[in-house]
């Protein structure tokens, strides 16, 4: 067992993830390797300034634009998308997940049953679906207007076509070709992914993989049962067992994190790297390309894994609430409040808004952690050089701040 304190389990988490100390991807090559190293991308419609996904990777690549991890996912094909919990997957990776898209199909305990449900209900037009798709190669929901089709109430439609469609990704007979304006277009699984990966895992190395995945996607896990892992497949029945199994393996390892209640677990290939922070020194693969985030600050995005859904209280001390869904009235903060990080630290919030007929982003509200920063000369350096980055990222021309209330900050921010 490995005890470490919460400084080291909040670089070890930040660093795997790829946004401490610095940016160590470039570009479209690099893309590739971040969302690798991410283990998940989840994808998310909501624009506001821009998509969750996108800012995700804008906070670990120098000179991201959003269409690079679309040519990656359907141009190169070397990532899909897939599942309830809606998140790109290297395409390497195919294999395992067709075992778990067949666990859901079969109604498998472990697994979402509204999946069987919905193929027992729509096998006729699911059908019709697979028809079209070989005579038409590629097909969208839009395709096929409401009037000319059996109305439905299901969360994930409201066609019965849109319902076969996706019972049909789902269970892995067809995969997202590309996306228009976000939707996906589809095509059958033959047409998409390379001939040797169209078969399946068997079910011991599937449940060994989504448990190392699931390990790996967090840093530190305590192999939880929650609703976002549920639907990422993670089967909790025989999870004990396999972590057993993994433990005596060596394949992964305890943690033990000073303050922490519960015992979480690494993979044993990452031991080096928490050594390595544990003596006060940074893994030599994770040097950043350019600047830290001690120079430069982050924006992360509101479905950032480091602190999305109550983990920036347990590793920042901080306490975020993606408010998108809450009525006004209940908003704390605002309706699309990114966090701040400094170093290793996230030390403030901000609001915003794209003006398009300006092309200006409009900040609404900025709040610090601690008021003392409203008057730090390297902060305020370090947030200057953030936004600026990030105004490049949106490709707006200007930045309006009049929102942020400390002198110093403003002044920087605003500075040609």
């Amino acid at each position: 067992m490995l005890n470490i304190d919460v400084n080291t389990a909040r670089r070890f988490i930040l660093g795997k993830q790829g946004l401490w100390p610095g940016r160590r991807w470039q570009g479209a090559e690099g893309t590739g390797a971040a969302m690798r190293a991410m283990e998940y991308l989840q994808l998310d419609p909501l624009q506001v300034i821009a998509r969750s996904h996108d800012i995700q990777l804008y906070g670990r690549i120098l000179n991201y634009t959003p269409d690079m991890w679309e040519t990656a996912a359907y141009q190169q094909r070397h990532f899909f998308d897939w599942g309830g919990w809606l998140a790109v997957r290297p395409m390497d990776e195919l294999p395992h997940w067709r075992t778990v898209m067949h666990r859901e199909r079969d109604g498998q305990p472990d697994y979402d049953p509204r999946i069987r449900k919905m193929g027992q209900e729509h096998a006729e037009t699911i059908n019709e679906m697979r028809t079209v798709l070989r005579e038409r190669g590629t097909v969208s929901n839009r395709d096929f207007e409401m009037a000319g089709r059996t109305r439905t109430q299901s969360y994930r439609g409201r066609k019965d076509s849109s319902l076969a469609l996706y019972y049909l990704w789902r269970t892995g007979e067809v995969m997202t070709h590309h996306r228009e304006n976000f939707e996906r277009v589809y095509a059958l699984t033959e047409t998409v992914a390379p001939p040797h990966l169209i078969g399946e895992s068997d079910e011991a190395q599937t449940n060994r993989f989504l448990i190392e995945k699931e390990i790996s996607f967090a840093g530190l896990s305590r192999l939880q049962r929650t609703q976002d892992a549920y639907f990422r497949g993670i089967p909790f029945s025989q999870a004990q067992q396999i972590r057993e199994t993994l433990l005596a393996d060596d394949r992964i390892i305890e943690v033990q994190v000073e303050g922490w209640k519960f015992m979480h677990y690494a993979l044993s290939g990452d031991a080096e790297a928490l050594h390595e922070l544990l003596a006060g020194r940074i893994p030599q693969a994770w040097m950043p390309l350019k600047t830290t985030t001690t120079d430069e600050v982050v924006f992360l995005a509101p479905l950032d894994p480091v602190s999305a859904r109550g983990r920036a209280k347990s590793l920042f001390g901080f306490d975020y609430v993606w408010e998108v869904y809450k009525p006004e009235h209940k908003r704390k903060f605002g309706y699309y409040t990114l966090p701040v990080l400094w170093g290793d630290h996230l030390v403030a919030r901000f609001d915003s808004k794209l003006d398009r007929t300006s092309n200006t982003l409009v900040i609404l509200g900025f709040w610090l952690e601690d008021e003392a920063l409203g008057t730090d000369k390297p902060f305020a350096e370090a947030l200057a050089r953030g936004f600026a980055r990030f105004t490049t990222f949106l490709g707006t021309e200007r930045l309006a701040a009049d929102a942020v209330g400390e002198p110093l900050l403003r002044q920087r921010i605003c500075a040609p």
